[in-house]
């Protein structure tokens, strides 16, 4: 499959293709390896660089220890750039969630809430989650959930049947089950339940992977991440740029589809 020329691509602008909008990012630094420039004055550099609307992101502190000092640590950063970035409330289902929700509940600087099930080792299915959907669907706040294919914990069959189970929800399936057959399978959950959406951010991603799912589920279901600072946000902006998609479907797979979910939220 032949994309457009770099030509082509470097002469291509942001402002003509709407508002960009990166939906999965994270935030601090990671136990396990690390990452360098994870602050957010250094993603800010970053999207200015790339053109990035809005970045959406949780911190590593609540998806990995303390979801509480964790979501604090994401306030705090979007509060000091409420004009470029969002955050994920990350519910961890072993530390109270209800408490977490409500604790949270209406605070204008969480756009969505992020699950990672795999990460905490609890099935997306299990009941410790169903605060979490109830929330979403009170307040329309689309949920983030890490998912990979023949995980015990986050399956993308596993999502397919919270999603069926719960359709006033929006589901964003990060990585889109994170491997190459992950992404077959993920497409198929995709095509029989409207309310997932296909997210793009992971190392195996690129543009042939990113053409084939709006061709399969269209752009309406299909919205850019980048897993920054994990993964380079220019590197990740770039497959999208090169991917051989019209300029309409670009458009809402880099914004246009995530600004149309973000639109959607209410207060309680």
């Amino acid at each position: 499959m032949t994309g457009p020329s770099a030509d082509a691509v470097l002469r291509r602008r942001t402002p003509e293709l709407g508002p960009v909008i990166d939906a999965h990012a994270h935030l601090g630094p990671y136990s396990l390896f690390f990452i360098p420039d994870n602050g957010a004055e250094a993603m800010i550099r970053v999207m200015d660089r790339c053109g990035v609307t809005r970045t959406l992101l949780s911190s590593h502190l609540a998806i990995q220890l303390d979801a509480r000092a964790g979501n604090e640590m994401t306030a705090d950063a979007v509060g000091r750039y409420p004009d470029r970035l969002s955050g994920y409330l990350v519910v961890n289902p072993w530390q109270d969630p209800v408490a977490e929700l409500e604790h949270w509940a209406g605070d204008p600087r969480f756009a969505g809430i992020k699950v990672h099930p795999s990460l905490h080792d609890y099935r997306i299915t299990g009941p410790r989650y169903r605060p979490v959907w109830e929330y979403a669907a009170a307040t329309g706040s689309p949920v983030l959930t890490h998912t990979t294919t023949h995980h015990h914990c986050d399956d993308p069959g596993l999502l397919e049947e919270v999603a069926r189970q719960h359709p006033d929800v929006t589901f964003l399936a990060g990585h889109t089950g994170l491997t190459r057959d992950g992404f077959d399978d993920a497409i198929e959950v995709a095509r029989r339940t409207p309310n997932v959406v296909l997210e793009l951010c992971g190392s195996f991603m690129h543009g042939d992977e990113i053409t084939r799912m709006v061709g399969a589920v269209g752009s309406g279901q299909v919205v850019f991440g980048s897993d920054m600072p994990f993964i380079d946000q220019r590197m990740s902006l770039g497959r999208v740029l090169f991917a051989d998609l019209s300029e309409a479907d670009r458009a809402a797979v880099l914004g246009g589809t995530m600004a149309r979910l973000l639109a959607g939220r209410h207060q309680r």
